[in-house]
């Protein structure tokens, strides 16, 4: 498993602040979503005002054609979960640039309801986001991971940041929080850094 620290995942959203899928990237970012949820996702599971999003549906593979498959691989996976503020106001900043898109392409736009699409309204295939992703991860100088990893990279800050484990479970979507354990629950040279500062300075003070 490859990660980002929180700084590359800073730098990288930084790098991509003007590309017309930020919102798409950043939601990647804080929420640790699969890229099948966000290809997926509909306006309509989308609660701005409550800063809330539910995952119901997806955007598969099925040969070479984007196919939307109006359910989650899993009763855990079908979830609802809070958005910080910052994605909350990106994704609006997205809806209004999205209208902007759709009134520019009048009767040609395709009307799917889908919060992420390409320029005239039809769905995005998944695979091409992952080979976008790659080629802005490396134009910003960054290391090379899958786009799966961000939700890894996603997940490994949360627990570090102090989340508990219980509840990053149920935001990723996950059955049982002994997967979350034995996916995320390792140790890197910064953690176990940290672990040896904090226990040096419970046991000695100061």
């Amino acid at each position: 498993m490859q990660v980002w620290w929180p700084e590359q995942t800073r730098a990288f959203l930084a790098a991509v602040e003007e590309h017309r899928l930020s919102a798409c990237w950043l939601l990647l970012s804080t929420t640790g979503m699969r890229r099948s949820e966000v290809c997926g996702l509909p306006w309509t599971a989308l609660d701005l005002d409550a800063d809330r999003l539910s995952v119901a549906q997806t955007v598969v593979m099925v040969g070479r054609t984007p196919t939307l498959v109006a359910d989650v691989k899993s009763a855990s996976s079908r979830r609802t979960f809070e958005l910080d503020p910052v994605t909350v106001a990106t994704l609006r900043a997205h809806r209004a640039r999205q209208l902007k898109e759709r009134l520019r392409w009048g009767e040609a736009w395709t009307t799917t309801g889908l919060v992420f699409v390409r320029e005239d309204g039809t769905m995005l295939n998944p695979e091409w986001l992952t080979k976008e992703f790659q080629r802005l991860a490396s134009a910003a100088g960054l290391p090379r991971i899958r786009l799966h990893d961000v939700r890894h990279s996603y997940a490994s800050s949360a627990l570090a940041a102090g989340v508990p484990i219980e509840v990053l479970s149920r935001r990723l979507g996950h059955s049982r929080i002994s997967i979350t354990q034995d996916v995320y629950v390792h140790t890197n040279e910064r953690q176990d850094r940290n672990a040896a500062n904090l226990a040096a300075k419970a046991i000695l003070g100061g």
